[in-house]
């Protein structure tokens, strides 16, 4: 039985910005995620794409269209808008901080009214190496809940607020609907870890309480 630690457990994430209370109001408005969102002070550049699309997966197509709404009326960029696929429904918006942000839904229709709520966060980390990075992840106590070889990490809920996956950086770049050039800072900061650690593509953690 796999036991679950701090170390494995993400309790919410930091999103770095250039204006954060502008930013804080942004994702209260679009979102509502609450402590699983915390903002603060960018202290360092960052340009285009920071590698990393956080995916907000909802029940059925009607919350995906609210929630892409309430994002837009918020301030956020639409990248993607909302159409059915074969994978099912969803969209993809730009926040104002920079941050990429998917919406989506394996269900292609509507079978009930709008719960408004979200049943799943995921945060999708953009790796160089899915070996290595795979690797780093696993000697910290993450179990693997769906692997594609070099591709496509999707390791298994830990009892945090968020899922943790990897995706090589180009290809999630590409699914995102945005360019693959960035450089800087990834102005995003995992909280949950047992001490403070950056992992092999520079996606920095620091333990719960810091």
């Amino acid at each position: 039985m796999n036991t679950i630690t701090a170390s494995t457990a993400i309790d919410s994430i930091v999103i770095e910005a250039d204006d954060p209370a502008a930013t804080e109001r942004f994702y209260a408005d679009a979102f509502g995620l609450g402590p699983r969102i915390r903002v603060r002070a960018a202290t360092s550049p960052s340009t285009g794409f920071r590698g990393h699309v956080a995916s907000l997966v909802v029940s059925q197509p009607a919350a995906v269209r609210r929630i892409v709404e309430a994002a837009v009326a918020a301030g956020a960029t639409v990248v993607k808008p909302v159409a059915k696929s074969m994978w099912g429904v969803g969209g993809v918006v730009q926040a104002p901080d920079g941050s990429i942000w998917k919406i989506a839904t394996s269900a292609k229709k509507d079978t009930a009214p709008d719960s408004g709520e979200i049943d799943r966060i995921v945060l999708l980390l953009g790796a160089d190496d899915i070996l290595a990075s795979k690797r780093f992840y696993v000697e910290r106590g993450f179990s693997v809940g769906k692997s594609f070889g070099r591709s496509y990490v999707e390791f298994e809920s830990q009892g945090g607020a968020i899922q943790l996956g990897l995706y090589r950086r180009g290809p999630l770049a590409k699914d995102a609907g945005v360019p693959e050039e960035g450089s800087g800072s990834h102005r995003l900061v995992l909280i949950g870890g047992g001490s403070a650690v950056a992992d092999p593509d520079g996606f920095e953690w620091e333990p719960a309480g810091h």
